[in-house]
C-alpha cells in the first residue's frame, strides 16, 4: 500500500498543463511560442497596457485556433497545394520586397515566421480556395455578387458615431444602462433636440469625439471587427440614425453623413475578387461551424 502510494505521489498529473502549450484542438497543440511569435509581429509601435496586451494575446489565440481548425478540416477534406503555385507566390513576394529594399529574411524576422510556417500558411490558402470553388455555383457566385454590390463597386460612405466603451465581459447589467443611455441620445436625435456631432461630443468616449464622432469614408467591407458598423452604416441614408450598434469597442450610434457611389462592377471582370471574398466568407461560417464539434482547450493563463 506504501508503494502505491509514493508511486502515485510521483506520477505526473494526467491533466497536468503543458508550459508550453497555449491550447489544445483535436488533440493537436497550438504552442505558447506561436502565439508570442503572432503577439510580437501585431503589437503596435507605440505603448500599450498589460490589459491591451492580454486582450490581444487571448484574440491572437482564437484566430490560431480558428487556422489550426480549418487545416484539420482541409486536410480531410481540401485538395493539397500545388508545389508550382507556391513556389511562385514565394517569387512574387521576394520580388515585392525588393522593391521595398527589404529581403525574405526582413520579412521573416518582422512577422516572426519562418519560410516553412510561410509556404504552410499559403498552401491552406489554396487548398481552402480550390475546395470552395469545387463546392460553389455559378448562380450561388452571382447571387453573392448582387448582394455585395457596395463592396464590389467601391461605395464608400461617410461614418460619423457615438461610442460607449463597454467590455464584452461587462455585467449585463452595466451593458443594458450603456445600451439605454444610446437609445436615449438616439432619442434626442430623432426629436431634433441636439444634432450628431454634438451629441459625440457630448457622450462619444473616442478621440473622434472632438471631431463630431466623424470616422471619415469607409469601405463596406472593413476589417473584421468593424463589419457590424460598417454594415449599419451601409444600410442608413445620409442624415438617419442607426439603432444601438455592438462591436468588440462597445456600443454605438451610427449616422451617414456622405455617400460616394462608386463605379458599378461587371462579374465577369471581377471574377477573381467575387470568388476571394466569398471565400472569406466561407471560411468565416465553416470555423463556426467546425468550433461547434471541435475539442478546444485552453491552457494560456
Amino acid at each position: 500500500m506504501t508503494t502505491l502510494v509514493i508511486l502515485t505521489a510521483l506520477a505526473p498529473a494526467a491533466d497536468a498543463p503543458n508550459p508550453d502549450v497555449a491550447a489544445v484542438v483535436n488533440g493537436a497543440p497550438v504552442t505558447v511560442a506561436e502565439l508570442d511569435a503572432a503577439l510580437k509581429a501585431s503589437l503596435p509601435p507605440g505603448p500599450i497596457t498589460a490589459g491591451q496586451r492580454r486582450h490581444l494575446r487571448a484574440a491572437l489565440l482564437d484566430d490560431l485556433i480558428d487556422e489550426l481548425l480549418v487545416k484539420q478540416f482541409l486536410a480531410a477534406n481540401g485538395p493539397k497545394a500545388d508545389p508550382a503555385e507556391l513556389d511562385a507566390q514565394m517569387k512574387a513576394l521576394v520580388a515585392q520586397l525588393a522593391r521595398e529594399n527589404r529581403t525574405l529574411a526582413d520579412h521573416l524576422k518582422e512577422t516572426g515566421r519562418t519560410e516553412a510556417q510561410l509556404r504552410d500558411e499559403w498552401a491552406v490558402r489554396v487548398s481552402l480556395a480550390g475546395y470552395v470553388k469545387g463546392q460553389v455555383t455559378d448562380d450561388q457566385i452571382k447571387a453573392y455578387h448582387a448582394a455585395n454590390r457596395d463592396h464590389f463597386d467601391r461605395v464608400e460612405v461617410r461614418v460619423s458615431h457615438v461610442v460607449v466603451r463597454v467590455s464584452r465581459a461587462a455585467p449585463p447589467v452595466e451593458r443594458a444602462a450603456a445600451r439605454e443611455k444610446l437609445r436615449a441620445v438616439r432619442a434626442d436625435l430623432l426629436a431634433g433636440k441636439l444634432d450628431f456631432p454634438a451629441a459625440a461630443r457630448k457622450y462619444s468616449q473616442c478621440p473622434t469625439a472632438r471631431a463630431g464622432g466623424d470616422l471619415g469614408f469607409v469601405p463596406r467591407r472593413a476589417l473584421p471587427e468593424d463589419e457590424p458598423l460598417a454594415k449599419a452604416a451601409f444600410a442608413l441614408k445620409v442624415g438617419e440614425v442607426s439603432d444601438v450598434v455592438e462591436t468588440e469597442y462597445g456600443l454605438h450610434l451610427v449616422t451617414a453623413t456622405d455617400r460616394k457611389p462608386g463605379t458599378p462592377s461587371v462579374l465577369e471582370k471581377c471574377l477573381s475578387e467575387v470568388l476571394e471574398a466569398y471565400t472569406d466568407d466561407y471560411r468565416a461560417g465553416l470555423v463556426k461551424k467546425l468550433r461547434k464539434d471541435a475539442r478546444i482547450r485552453v491552457t494560456l493563463p
